[in-house]
């Protein structure tokens, strides 16, 4: 899996705009040094999407986005065209397909996921912040998909 992931990212790199331009006009070693820069990045984005226990991946109308913290990487597109957000799947983090939901305003009104493992009492509103699994509860309740659910795990 860490060559898949590797060349995955690799791949990813070496198709930006700007990297494809700069080895278009001979310079191979900016080029060579922006492209680890960014699989480093992307890496320290995948270790923190799996190794946070509140890091996950939502995928929405608007695109994707790997929520780390005070750290989010988005696209505007769906998972499975944004590789990043597709490796933390893969990899176990949670993802909540919200493209199922069709009262957006509910959706968009659910508290947040705490990061740092503060949480708000209820009753909670936009702005409380609750576990990850509350959050899970919440949005499937409005008709999301989850995949990796943490919850499979813990007795009901």
């Amino acid at each position: 899996m860490q060559t898949e992931v590797l060349r995955v990212l690799r791949t990813e790199a070496q198709s930006w705009w700007r990297h494809r331009e700069l080895r278009r006009t001979g310079d191979l070693d900016e080029a060579c040094r922006l492209e680890r820069q960014t699989i480093l990045r992307d890496l320290g984005y995948l270790r923190t999407a799996i190794n946070n226990p509140n890091a996950y991946v939502s995928c929405g109308g608007g695109g994707t986005i790997l929520h780390l913290g005070l750290t989010t990487v988005s696209l505007y597109a769906p998972v499975e065209r944004f590789p990043l957000a597709s490796l933390a799947v893969r990899l176990g983090a949670p993802l909540i397909d919200c493209r199922p939901v069709r009262d957006i305003i509910a959706f968009a009104n659910l508290p947040k996921v705490t990061m740092d493992g503060g949480i708000d009492p209820e009753p909670w509103t936009a702005s409380s912040r609750v576990s990850l699994l509350t959050y899970i509860d919440a949005a499937e309740r409005l008709g999301a998909r989850i995949v990796n659910d943490p919850r499979a795990g813990r007795a009901t």
